[in-house]
């Protein structure tokens, strides 16, 4: 039962709009599927859903792409690229800009590309801090991410 709802979540995210927890409760209701509100986040933690901006600028879960050689970090800079507003750095941190709400999905994706040098993330709601092994990896991460922009 648990993994036709998970099912049941990612099919219906991936055909709907889904802006809401309640909103996708109320989809996997019509479908049958008696559950609750805590529920639904857990399934959407373990689903790692992210929250995506809209064409209409708001926002709504995603289904996240598994990071796999060239093809992950093909996504990542196409969805960087709309999330992120600058990209800076300070000794072996990276700092990034984005657009209000946007810092803590585009930093789940920045974490499943698999950078190497990479110690740690820190997302707020529109800045993320990339503390890096050395000042070096520092510099080649903020080269590639600036590359996106």
């Amino acid at each position: 039962m648990k993994n036709d709802r998970k099912q049941a979540i990612l099919d219906i995210v991936s055909k709907y709009e889904v802006d809401t927890q309640e909103t996708l409760l109320a989809l996997l209701m019509d479908r049958g599927y008696n559950v609750t509100q805590a529920t639904i986040s857990r399934d959407i933690k373990q689903l790692a859903l992210v929250k995506t901006m809209t064409s209409g600028g708001g926002y709504k879960y995603t289904i996240p792409q598994k990071a796999q050689g060239s093809g992950a970090k093909a996504a990542f800079s196409s969805f960087f690229s709309d999330s992120v507003i600058s990209v800076d750095r300070a000794m072996n941190t990276v700092v990034i800009k984005c657009y209000t709400g946007m810092a803590n999905a585009v930093c789940s994706k920045l974490d499943t590309v698999g950078y190497i040098g990479i110690v740690g993330t820190l997302a707020g709601d529109d800045t993320i801090f990339v503390l890096m092994r050395t000042e070096a990896d520092a510099l080649e991460l903020l080269d590639e991410l600036s590359s996106f922009i």
